[in-house]
């Protein structure tokens, strides 16, 4: 008889030892963390541009988090947005403007590619790319001449003045564009965010500002394609093979209209407010830092060719191509393997 007693109490133990560990299995199958070997997707439009987050082994949570920090710095950063402090800047009439930390960094690094250019990249350029349109509404209407100088004459990054994080442009009239610097920014940003996020590979584009973070979860290289400019079918020229690096694309065929057979695109001569005039369609720089590869394609395209190729091997851990109007390829060293 106690036999039996004891059976049955033993089955009861067993069963309910077997449904708790069924319990526990079920429950760390709900929160076990993704595989290496899948990946998770973020899209979304900031500063005009499509911004597109792939990473690898990472939860919803983390690319949800990605697309919150692209709307912060959209929302710190954009000149027409009336809360950002760079409107609130613009706006100031040159009057003292206290910003973050983050905004008076950025300001500080673009005046730092402003003297480094030797004013062929100013973030002052807000006056006269104001005066543009090239979005693909555009009409294709061409600023008038004594709007455009008049813009030049308030062109100048040595206006800004900052003093710990309070910011004043000694000249009313000016404004400033984070157009050519802002969008490497916030690449970094994402990666070093999915970087204390556990993440140890993903693929960050901001129109074509691509970061990568570390190489493929299978241990090769990206592949990152540098596109034949005005190509309408996505033709590329070539591809360079990068881990944990960024590749930064600036052009004439990026943004532009046609208007009485010249094309006119977005990068300005901030000495004369009109698109660049000059022997290159395209420029990419390798770089550690997608913020530096933001500055220096823009930079180099405006210098040319021999002034621009100059500036890179002038600088440690920068690479570039520089992509003429006849269709050459001109790399700034031996190290860069163009692969198809």
């Amino acid at each position: 008889m106690s036999r039996i007693k004891y059976s049955t109490i033993a089955r009861v133990r067993f069963t309910s030892l077997f449904l708790l560990f069924a319990y526990i299995v079920s429950s760390c199958a709900g929160c076990s963390s993704p595989l290496e070997s899948e990946s998770l997707k973020m899209t979304g439009t900031y500063f005009d541009t499509v911004v597109q987050v792939e990473a690898w082994g990472a939860d919803r949570e983390i690319l949800d988090r990605c697309e919150e920090l692209c709307a912060y710095y959209e929302n710190l950063l954009s000149p027409s947005i009336e809360e950002s402090e760079i409107y609130k800047i613009n706006q100031s009439h040159g009057l003292p403007v206290s910003v973050s930390d983050e905004t008076a960094g950025l300001l500080r690094l673009g005046i730092h590619y402003g003297e480094l250019s030797g004013g062929k990249f100013d973030i002052t350029i807000a006056s006269a790319s104001e005066l543009w349109d090239f979005t693909g509404n555009s009409s294709g209407t061409v600023p008038d001449p004594s709007a455009l100088e008049e813009a030049v004459s308030h062109i100048d990054y040595r206006c800004i003045k900052i003093e710990g994080n309070t910011v004043t442009l000694t000249d009313p009239e000016a404004k400033i564009d984070l157009g050519g610097i802002a969008k490497g920014y916030i690449a970094d940003q994402l990666k070093e965010y999915l970087t204390s996020a556990g993440v140890r590979h993903a693929l960050i584009n901001l129109g074509g500002n691509v970061l990568t973070l570390g190489g493929r979860y299978d241990g090769s290289d990206f592949r990152i394609g540098i596109q034949k400019p005005f190509s309408e079918d996505g033709t590329i020229l070539g591809t360079v093979s990068v881990s944990d690096s960024s590749v930064v694309s600036s052009g004439d065929y990026e943004r532009y209209f046609k208007k009485d057979g010249a094309i006119y695109h977005h990068i300005l001569d901030p000495d004369t407010g009109y698109p660049v005039q000059n022997d290159l369609d395209q420029v990419t720089i390798i770089s550690d830092r997608s913020v530096d590869g933001d500055a220096l394609s823009t930079a180099c395209y405006v210098l040319g060719l021999e002034d621009g190729m100059e500036l890179v091997r002038s600088m440690e851990g920068i690479e570039a191509v520089f992509v003429t109007k006849d269709g050459e390829l001109h790399t700034s060293s031996s190290r860069i393997d163009l692969a198809l």
